[in-house]
């Protein structure tokens, strides 16, 4: 029984986080403090999380409910950067770099807001920098994420 409420406990931590960006950066837990989402010139969606000087740019080319791979073109794609000066480090996927998945699970527009799930391996930006060649997100998730309206009317 009490196995059972611990499961039942963890579960429903999810729900209550509303709303929420988390994953696992390289198996250790990440969540956004700041989280936002708003549509590109060209129709595409971005869903941004940040936490301090750390920041993870989701890309889809639409915000149709659909999984869209990633390291395939730079239309859907992702991005993390540590703007922090002596930590400043860049990695993304785009063309044949990198690979993972957004997943839309749910496109609210009347509510304007977005839900999915996400995972990705992106590659750093600086191909000097030996030591950190690829960074890692799984698990990843955004919930209820509001959508900027502004954005939407200035881009539409």
């Amino acid at each position: 029984m009490l196995i059972l409420s611990l499961f039942t406990s963890c579960e429903e931590d999810v729900k209550f986080n509303n709303p929420a960006f988390q994953a696992l950066k390289n198996n250790a837990f990440w969540r956004a403090q700041t989280y936002k989402a708003y549509f590109g010139a060209n129709g595409n969606i971005i869903v941004e999380g940040s936490l301090g000087y750390e920041n993870i740019i989701l890309q889809t080319e639409s915000s149709s409910e659909e999984v869209y791979t990633l390291g395939i073109d730079d239309v859907s794609k992702a991005s993390y950067k540590n703007t922090l000066t002596n930590e400043s480090l860049s990695f993304s996927t785009g063309t044949n770099r990198g690979s993972g998945q957004i997943v839309i699970t749910d496109y609210d527009a009347e509510k304007h807001i977005i839900s999915g799930t996400f995972r990705f391996t992106a590659v750093n930006d600086d191909e000097t920098d030996s030591e950190n060649t690829k960074l890692n997100f799984t698990e990843g998730v955004f919930y209820k994420v509001p959508i900027e309206v502004n954005d939407i009317i200035d881009h539409q």
